[in-house]
């Protein structure tokens, strides 16, 4: 029996792939170009996919509006076909209790036998992938965007999410809990802007919604990114967890250490 990754190129995925074959672990990365075929929106590749799958790392389909429903049905199939383990990628700006994500946690709890679900916090990457809006202001524009006023995030690590999935994934024993996963200090965009060497412009919700749709984005998704800046901007997302540290045993990197490179 193996492990599939989903998405098992990606930020994520690719590091998850790394870390559990250098354990040893049997490992199969799945996406549209992957070891295997695999495409939320293809259904016809999900049996495929799971043929002899006991653990599972799932990141969510982009673009749809309830892609839980999507999820679960893939989830069902998955331990129809003999998944024991599914490690979920989510967010910390989800609330369990919630829609869309919250509703696939909560699936999760009460169907899957071994569950893990990871809760990160803002990718560092972020600022760094080419494409992304952020990384493309601060190389055109000399400036980091946001509706985040003074509010603070404890940035993390793409490769420190994918060290506590690979623990999940890998244990003997399922954690069997939801992960906050966080880098090791807050920081504010003014912070992250100092780091590296260029201006933080506080926006306006409005006017942030209004530079994502100049930027190329849809504007139904821009003023998710403006409602989630909101919660920044209160405070909800400061909060710093040593769960990267509890389970990996080593502490998280922080922000300015990968600026540096």
């Amino acid at each position: 029996m193996s492990t599939l990754v989903l998405g098992g190129t990606g930020k994520t995925g690719a590091p998850i792939v790394r870390g559990l074959r250098a354990r040893g672990v049997e490992t199969v990365a799945a996406s549209r170009s992957g070891d295997r075929r695999f495409d939320w929106q293809d259904e016809s590749t999900w049996e495929a996919a799971l043929a002899g799958v006991e653990r599972l790392y799932a990141i969510s389909p982009l673009g749809e509006e309830r892609p839980q429903d999507r999820m679960i049905a893939f989830f069902r199939q998955a331990l129809a076909a003999g998944t024991r383990r599914i490690v979920l990628l989510s967010s910390s700006a989800v609330n369990e209790d919630g829609p869309v994500l919250g509703e696939v946690d909560r699936w999760m709890r009460a169907n899957v036998p071994e569950w893990t679900v990871l809760r990160p916090s803002w990718f560092m990457q972020n600022f760094f992938t080419p494409g992304h809006f952020e990384r493309e202001a601060i190389v055109n524009e000399g400036r980091i965007v946001s509706a985040t006023g003074k509010g603070k995030v404890p940035f993390v690590d793409a490769e420190d999410i994918a060290a506590v999935a690979v623990a999940a994934l890998a244990d003997d024993e399922p954690h069997q809990t939801a992960h906050l996963i966080t880098g090791p200090e807050a920081l504010a965009y003014d912070d992250v802007a100092r780091i590296l060497g260029v201006r933080h412009d506080a926006l306006s919700p409005e006017d942030f919604v209004r530079f994502l749709v100049a930027s190329g984005m849809n504007e139904s998704y821009a003023k998710v990114m403006a409602w989630l800046d909101g919660l920044i901007g209160k405070g909800e997302q400061s909060t710093v967890s040593d769960t990267v540290l509890r389970i990996t045993g080593r502490p998280p990197r922080s922000f300015a250490n990968l600026a540096r490179g």
